[in-house]
C-alpha cells in the first residue's frame, strides 16, 4: 500500500482504487489521475492511499479475490477514520461495498451502526440463487447484509452483517424481479432521488436512517445518473436523473452531518463518451465535497 501525505495531518483521507473487482484496471479506463488533473480535489489537503491486491494470494475463486482486496480496502479506510478523518473512497466499482463496510467496523467497532445510503441504477441485491445474470457485481449489497458469500465478507474484514433496516436506497431503477423480491422482503427502504421518481420520500428517509445510525456511509454508482451523463457505462440506464437532481439527493444525505465515508464508484474513462463520463465525475466530486463540509462534514481547506 502506496501513501502520500501532505504536512499537518490533513483532514481529507482518500482511498483511491485501482482495481475493478479483482483485477486492476486498464490505465485508459481508470479516471483517478484524470481527477487530479481536472482538479476534482481542488481546495481540499489529503492523505492519498492506493490499495494493492495481495497477488501471493490470487485465487482461483473470484470471490476469494473480491475478499483479498476488499481487506485492502478496509485496512485503508479503517486507517482514515481511526484518526477521525472523513474518507473519501473513489475509482473501482460497487464490490468495494463489503470493504468499506469492513473498515468502518475496524474502526468504530462491529457494534457500530452504521447505514448504507445507496444511489444507483441498481440494487446489487442478488444473490446466487436470485442472479439472472450470475455477475457478482450485482451482489456486494447482498453479501454485506449477510445474504450471500459469507467468505468474501470475512475476507473484507466485515465481522457483522449489515442490518436491511440500516440500508437506504436510492433510486435503484431496473432491478431483477427476483433481486426485487427479495429487497421488498426485508427491511429497506427504496427512496426517489427527486420529486416524480418512485420511492418514498428522501427527506424522511434519510432523517430516519440518520437517527437511528451512529454514523453514515455514502455510496455513489455512476450509473444512478441517468443514461446520458456516463454513455460509455456498461450498466447505464436511461430514464435516470439528472446531474443537479443527483447533486440536491446528496445534499440531503449530507445534511444530517453523520456521512462519515463518501465513495463514488464506476466512472470509466475510456471509450466513446469516457471524456463525458469524468467531467460527470468530476461534478459529483466537486458537489459532493462542497455539500460535505457546507453541512459541517468535516473536509477542510487546504
Amino acid at each position: 500500500m502506496m501513501a502520500t501525505e501532505t504536512p499537518e495531518r490533513p483532514p481529507l483521507h482518500i482511498v483511491q482504487i485501482r482495481y475493478h473487482g479483482g483485477e486492476r484496471a486498464r490505465p485508459e479506463e481508470d479516471p483517478l489521475d484524470a481527477y487530479r488533473a481536472f482538479g476534482a480535489y481542488a481546495g481540499f489537503a489529503a492523505t492519498v492511499v492506493e490499495p494493492d491486491f495481495p497477488e501471493a494470494q490470487r485465487d482461483p475463486e473470484p470471490t476469494v479475490n473480491l475478499g483479498l482486496i476488499g481487506g485492502e480496502i478496509a485496512a485503508a479506510v479503517a486507517d482514515g477514520r481511526r484518526q477521525g478523518k472523513p474518507t473519501l473512497v473513489v475509482g473501482g466499482s460497487c464490490a468495494v461495498v463489503p470493504g468499506v463496510v469492513g473498515g468502518l467496523q475496524r474502526a468504530h467497532g462491529p457494534a457500530a451502526r452504521i447505514g448504507l445510503v445507496w444511489f444507483d441504477a441498481h440494487g446489487d441485491f442478488n444473490t446466487p440463487r436470485t442472479t439472472l445474470s450470475g455477475m457478482l457485481g450485482g451482489m456486494p449489497v447482498a453479501v454485506a447484509a449477510g445474504l450471500a458469500y459469507p467468505r468474501w465478507r470475512a475476507l473484507s474484514r466485515q465481522e457483522t452483517p449489515l442490518p436491511t433496516d440500516r440500508i437506504l436506497m436510492v433510486d435503484v431503477r431496473n432491478l431483477d424481479a427476483p433481486e426485487e423480491q427479495l429487497i421488498r422482503a426485508t427491511d429497506i427502504v427504496i427512496a426517489a432521488p427527486a420529486p416524480g421518481f418512485p420511492g418514498a420520500d428522501l427527506d424522511g428517509a434519510v432523517a430516519d436512517l440518520a437517527e437511528r445510525c451512529d454514523l453514515l456511509y455514502l455510496h455513489v454508482d455512476a450509473d444512478v445518473l441517468d443514461a446520458r451523463y456516463a454513455p460509455n457505462h456498461p450498466t447505464r440506464e436511461p430514464n435516470g436523473p439528472s446531474m443537479q437532481q443527483t447533486l440536491a439527493a446528496i445534499d440531503t444525505v449530507m445534511a444530517t452531518g453523520k456521512v462519515a465515508l463518501f465513495a463514488l464508484v464506476s466512472i470509466w474513462a475510456d471509450g466513446e463518451g469516457g471524456d463525458v463520463a469524468v467531467a460527470s465525475g468530476v461534478e459529483l466530486l466537486h458537489g459532493a465535497l462542497a455539500a460535505w463540509r457546507r453541512h459541517g462534514g468535516r473536509p477542510a481547506d487546504a
